[in-house]
């Protein structure tokens, strides 16, 4: 079995940890993936850490705010 990339970080944690800084103010998303970037060093898509943020935003109740174009 191949496994191109292992990360270090957990990267829920983290995001865990990021919306719980902010869970009394509004958060971007493009803020959040800038931030988990930073802190992690991952290489993950930002389709894939939007949806995990997306995801763990909407359990906590934690409002994120999407990044039109």
């Amino acid at each position: 079995m191949h496994h191109p990339h292992v990360e270090a970080p957990d990267i829920a944690r983290n995001v865990d940890k990021l919306l719980a800084e902010h869970c009394t103010g509004l958060l971007s998303m493009k803020d959040a993936i800038a931030i988990l970037r930073e802190r992690t060093g991952t290489e993950r898509s930002d389709a894939d850490l939007a949806g995990l943020i997306t995801k763990k935003a909407a359990y906590l109740g934690v409002a994120v705010i999407s990044d039109a174009h």
